[in-house]
């Protein structure tokens, strides 16, 4: 018998998200890997002129909102950030001012989801985002 919450049946997508920053704050791209199923779908846009812990922020609500877009209804984050995984968890406070409103965006963002996980993974398992996030950066520093 299935139980009503049982999310195997709910579209499902693992996040890969990272930001990057040229100086901090400096030009800022975000990296973004998005596996629904066996489709993995890329993110590597420019943000502008940001902090990296802006640009990590930026990836992850481009992330879930991306996701939304796809109909998921359980995300999986995995994300380098240790700061930006504390803080969504509650276990670290938001005290830059530049990040509270950031914060409670992606708080409200995952509110949308039957049901999320964010973990803090190594940045060389977090690589492919990562080359995306830099590679916004490079594209744009050369311009």
């Amino acid at each position: 018998m299935l139980e009503a919450n049982h999310h195997n049946s709910f579209p499902k997508a693992i996040l890969f998200c990272d930001g990057a920053s040229s100086g901090n704050p400096g030009y800022s791209g975000i990296g973004i890997l998005m596996i629904i199923g066996n489709r993995e779908y890329r993110i590597s846009a420019h943000i502008g002129i940001a902090t990296n812990n802006i640009a990590e922020y930026t990836a992850l609500i481009k992330g879930i909102q991306e996701a939304k877009k796809h109909g998921v209804a359980v995300v999986n984050i995995h994300t380098d950030s240790e700061l930006v995984v504390r803080q969504i968890k509650g276990q670290y406070r938001v005290k830059s001012r530049n990040l509270i409103r950031l914060y409670e965006e992606v708080i409200s963002l995952l509110k949308g989801f039957k049901s999320y996980s964010i973990i803090h993974i190594p940045r060389e398992k977090n690589a492919e985002a990562d080359a995306l996030a830099k590679s916004a950066v490079v594209k744009k520093a050369n311009l």
